[in-house]
């Protein structure tokens, strides 16, 4: 019997990616976003169903797992990607903004997870992969809200792991490093006051080391691949690393203590008075 996956924010990018990865392996797709009407590329392949979900719209989750149910049968995988980073001085970001970054990235998440519980416990068969980051365990500067999302998914994973391995259900965490899509695009919300002068060389510090960094970061295909053996390998495996610049980072982040690490990533922002 084929498989079946259901994928949050195929839109763009790693979300897009993976759902041509699965798509080429063979399995049904339910490729979801916030606007199908204007997708042209995924609605053209074969085993792929394009529909709505938005992880802000708990009613539009559900009609998503519906329709691809009633499409493919079943469903056996869910990749909790939708999501996107807020960075930004705390003092110049909206309440608003604060709010719409842990709805999308955490209470989405949870929310989509939420509704397949049912069906994958019914089976007693499904696996969850959230897509977390090397910023879900180091935080960089002006990250307060993206940061605080993705150390949220790390734990929340974590905890889940434990609560439904019991019922049949794996989740895994994909912590990918630097992606080479664009840095300064839809996927990046910045919040800046300049009037607020006391950030601004922080700012303009922030632009110039994470720019190349992400442009050096792995092709959003190069991470499906990760999210494909998370999601098939069949192991009780919680973490996977994808990217070389992942697990450089990751293993030199675990081969120092707090003092000489914070040394070191304040230099590197030229928070060094």
């Amino acid at each position: 019997m084929t498989s079946t996956i259901l994928i949050t924010g195929t839109s763009s990018g790693l979300g897009r990616a993976t759902a041509k990865h699965f798509q080429a392996k063979g399995w049904n797709v339910i490729a979801t976003m916030r606007t199908p009407a204007q997708e042209t590329e995924l609605n053209q392949l074969d085993r792929t169903l394009v529909t709505r979900l938005d992880v802000q719209d708990v009613a539009s989750v559900q009609s998503a797992i519906a329709a691809g149910i009633a499409r493919f049968g079943r469903i056996d995988g869910l990749v909790n990607n939708a999501g996107y980073g807020a960075y930004g001085p705390l003092e110049a970001t909206s309440l608003d903004k604060i709010r719409r970054q842990f709805d999308v990235n955490v209470i989405g998440l949870l929310a989509t997870t939420q509704a397949l519980l049912p069906h994958f416990r019914a089976n007693r068969k499904g696996t969850v992969v959230n897509i977390s980051s090397v910023g879900g365990k180091i935080a960089f500067p002006l990250g307060t809200l993206y940061h605080g999302t993705k150390f949220a998914v790390e734990g929340l994973s974590e905890s889940l792991h434990y609560e439904l391995a019991p019922l049949g259900i794996a989740v895994k965490l994909v912590e990918p490093g630097g992606i080479a899509t664009d840095f300064s695009g839809r996927s990046f919300d910045f919040s800046n006051d300049p009037a607020i002068s006391e950030y601004q060389p922080l700012v303009e510090s922030l632009t110039t080391v994470l720019g190349p960094m992400m442009a050096l970061g792995s092709t959003p295909e190069q991470i499906a691949e990760v999210v494909y053996t998370a999601m098939t390998d069949g192991t009780d495996r919680l973490r996977y690393e994808a990217g070389g610049d992942a697990i450089q980072f990751l293993a030199g982040r675990r081969a120092v203590e707090d003092k000489a690490f914070f040394a070191g990533m304040r230099e590197q922002f030229g928070l060094d008075t």
